[in-house]
């Protein structure tokens, strides 16, 4: 029997899926066991975080420390999605260190690339997200350019295709708009 990216999801599944310019690898943020199996997969330090990636804001709620982001602040925070800019946020105090790795912040992205709004929408909360290739190597573009080093890891591949974006999103601090990523 074939799993849908939904129920993969839900079983603590890894899942790659395409984001605005590269594949991703995600799980569900929520099931411990799935982001250490991520971690395991890329052989990627816990101390860095990871993002999230939603399609609302209403999916981050859970994760971010809302009251922490000012009033005067708001706008430009929400105004720049969906799409392209990660912002680190002031996390939730029950947000999982592994999500936000040794910082107090979450990065998090709104996106409108459809498989991922799609599945989003469908379980109700974000995806984890951090690009599809070990630590180090270059991240795919595209399904058919997962390394099989990967391929036979991951639990589910959703076959669609990025926005065609030219680099990985650029990561901002929301509240001072300072970059982290270009």
């Amino acid at each position: 029997m074939t799993l849908t990216a939904v129920e993969t999801f839900l079983n603590g599944g890894i899942i790659a899926y395409p984001t605005e310019a590269v594949f991703g690898l995600g799980c569900d943020p929520d099931n411990i066991d799935a982001i250490e199996k991520l971690l395991r997969l890329k052989n990627r330090s816990a101390d860095k975080g990871l993002i999230l990636l939603a399609a609302n804001y209403s999916q981050l709620l859970p994760y971010i420390d809302d009251a922490k982001i000012p009033q005067d602040k708001r706008f430009t925070v929400l105004s720049r999605w969906p799409d392209g800019i990660t912002q680190v946020v002031p996390k939730n105090k029950n947000c999982h260190a592994l999500l936000t790795g040794k910082f107090d912040t979450i990065a998090v992205r709104l996106t409108s690339q459809p498989d991922v709004v799609a599945l989003c929408n469908q379980v109700n909360k974000p995806i984890v997200s951090t690009s599809a290739n070990l630590s180090g190597e270059l991240p795919a573009r595209t399904w058919q350019s997962l390394s099989n080093q990967l391929i036979d890891k991951i639990d589910f591949i959703i076959k669609g295709q990025t926005l065609g974006y030219t680099q990985p999103s650029t990561i901002i601090d929301a509240l001072t708009g300072e970059q982290f990523r270009a």
